[in-house]
């Protein structure tokens, strides 16, 4: 499923032709809001955006791959190379775009203290967003990883359990739906903003502010060189950007420039 939302500027209004044309893919929440800002900047730059919304991570790689996309803006490195490995794509980062941090939530309990053994946790399903949450379980104290796991272990890589408790692995998208049976799970920022979550009030515990998971901008490769990436990078990493991610998220979004 996706949506999709085009951006007509006052330029191309009054008649004014924009230089170029791009289709970019996003996911829902804070990377779509975003890339809403970016393409009004970058319209009087001669740039004119058309945003697609998917709402599932897997798609908007596989449709910049196939060339129906000209750049995506959702994912972090260790999910783009993790996709590269496992799909073959051809793809590059060509910049960096802002954090979320993943956060613990639960319908149940107010503090992480609070679980229960054998508690039942919720988790990505997809290799990189299931490591990732799994990482941040083990800094909290709950579990420990084997070592040499690396940004991508998964439940058969916990060494050592000691509250017994029982992961659920589903559909990023679907985990703030999850409160309600789960005791606890651990949620994409972009994916609680979506749910009505606020990471800062709602979350119980969060993942910590050194993550290696900043975002970026991908394209094609051999498409990095072309004029119209500098003009969309310069319109993302803008001051007008900026202001619009601090005064929006309340700090649940952190800029990488």
């Amino acid at each position: 499923m996706l949506r999709l939302t085009t951006f007509v500027s006052t330029l191309a209004l009054s008649g004014a032709a924009l230089a170029d044309s791009i289709t970019v893919g996003v996911t829902p929440g804070e990377h779509g809001e975003i890339m809403e800002k970016v393409a009004e900047i970058a319209a009087p730059l001669g740039l004119d955006i058309r945003v697609i919304e998917f709402s599932d991570y897997v798609v908007p790689n596989q449709a910049l791959a196939d060339g129906d996309l000209d750049a995506n803006s959702f994912q972090h490195r260790p999910y783009l190379e993790n996709q590269m490995k496992d799909r073959g794509f051809g793809l590059v980062e060509v910049a960096t775009t802002i954090t979320t941090p993943m956060g613990v939530y639960s319908a149940r309990i107010e503090d992480l203290a609070d679980l229960p053994d054998a508690a039942q946790v919720a988790i990505p399903n997809d290799p990189t967003n299931g490591g990732r949450a799994l990482l941040i379980l083990q800094d909290l104290g709950l579990i420990t990883l084997t070592e040499g796991t690396g940004l991508v272990p998964s439940p058969l890589d916990i060494a050592d359990n000691p509250r017994g408790l029982r992961f659920l692995e589903l559909d990023a998208a679907q985990l703030p739906r999850a409160l309600e049976d789960a005791d606890a799970a651990v949620i994409n920022t972009n994916f609680a903003l979506a749910a009505g979550l606020s990471p800062r009030e709602d979350s119980i515990a969060m993942e910590k502010a050194d993550s290696p998971y900043v975002n970026i901008i991908v394209v094609q490769e051999g498409r990095e060189a072309e004029p119209w990436v500098q003009t969309l990078i310069q319109a993302y990493q803008s001051p007008e950007v900026k202001a619009f991610i601090e005064d929006s998220y309340d700090g649940a979004v952190i800029t990488s420039w």
